[in-house]
């Protein structure tokens, strides 16, 4: 150890002593100025204080989601592994295993712009700018079935939309309700008269509900490859039709677009969508092992037959189409880019 004079410690000593009261203030840095607090001050109040200027529509939100959230959140919000999913759940928070998102739990939107403007995109944090912030929550807002395709968010319309749960939050009382409980001595022992499970961990799936053996896993294995299978669509009428192969080059680079979700050709699978081989002529919802929508499965009920013109309907305006469909894509724009869609699928068959 080492160690030092007397006379310096006793100099050290008495200089420390000397010290004015004051010095635990150590005079370092300076005021953030005014201009520096605007920077961190991103607030946004339910009632929209806070918001700056700018606005995105739909459409441009769904390509810039698709660019800088799809890879975390899935192309339709829908989310990919355990990143959260931000649309869907309506209808479940009174579930043992809710699905909270941005359409069934969050009481307002000023929440999900801020989040979103703040913290979003993982790793790149404040990068967006407003117009990108408004149009992603536009897009995760038609993600949720609450505003039309043509939606534009701004900060004039920004009070226009209001959440599913805005209502189902209260006022966090237990300062005062719930102070009979405290003491001043936490319970260590016989603090309860009885306990009771309410909860059991089959509500996070984490429990199989049967033994599972070699012989089940063996068959439940089968059953996934068997759902994997590309299932051909047999089309409702035989026609010989001449396909346009410039037009066919363009549906193959417009199909890019849909190419995240849905397969087509030899090999393919169903994915978040189903195979689309041999689809035009086809009757709707006929890819056996897909679990398609309780709108889809009501419209091959009635008989619905993807022709040409059904099928362009459908990619103008999915969800005006056929409402409660899964599908979240916000449409093609373009009659052309339609035309080359629906000529690209033509041309493919899986065979």
């Amino acid at each position: 150890m080492l160690k030092f004079p007397k006379v310096i410690t006793a100099a050290f000593l008495a200089l420390v002593l000397a010290l004015p009261a004051s010095a635990e203030k150590l005079g370092l840095g300076r005021p953030a100025l005014p201009v520096e607090i605007a920077a961190w001050d991103l607030d946004v109040a339910p009632d929209g204080t806070g918001l700056p200027e700018g606005s995105g529509d739909v459409f441009t939100g769904e390509e810039i989601f698709a660019e800088k959230c799809a890879v975390c959140h899935g192309d339709f919000a829908e989310g990919v592994g355990n990143w959260p999913k931000l649309a869907g759940g309506q209808g479940t928070l009174d579930h043992d295993d809710p699905l909270k998102t941005v359409g069934s739990y969050w009481p307002y939107l000023s929440t999900t712009w801020d989040y979103v403007n703040r913290s979003m995109p993982f790793g790149d944090a404040q990068s967006l700018t407003p117009d990108e912030v408004y149009a992603i929550v536009a897009y995760i807002l038609y993600s949720n079935d609450l505003v039309e395709d043509d939606f534009e968010l701004s900060k004039a319309t920004f009070t226009d939309v209001e959440l599913p749960n805005t209502d189902g939050f209260i006022i966090d009382d237990r300062l005062e309700a719930e102070a009979h409980f405290w003491t001043d001595e936490p319970c260590m022992a016989n603090c309860k008269d009885s306990v009771e499970i309410t909860m059991r961990a089959r509500v996070l799936d984490i429990t199989p509900e049967v033994e599972v053996t070699k012989a089940t896993a063996a068959e439940a294995e089968a059953d996934m490859e068997r759902a994997e299978e590309p299932a051909a669509i047999a089309p409702a009428e035989e026609a010989v039709v001449v396909l346009d192969a410039e037009l066919v080059s363009k549906g193959e680079k417009t199909f890019k677009k849909c190419k995240s979700c849905h397969q087509v050709g030899e090999g393919a699978k169903s994915k978040t969508g189903p195979v689309l081989n041999n689809i035009i002529g086809a009757s709707a919802g006929n890819v056996e092992g897909f679990r398609y929508s309780k709108a889809m499965k009501a419209a091959a009920a009635d008989g619905l037959i993807w022709n040409e013109t059904e099928m362009a309907a459908f990619l103008a305006k999915p969800k005006k189409y056929m409402k409660g469909t899964k599908m979240s894509f916000a449409g093609l724009k373009k009659d052309a880019e339609i035309d080359a869609v629906i000529a690209y699928l033509r041309s493919v068959s899986g065979r």
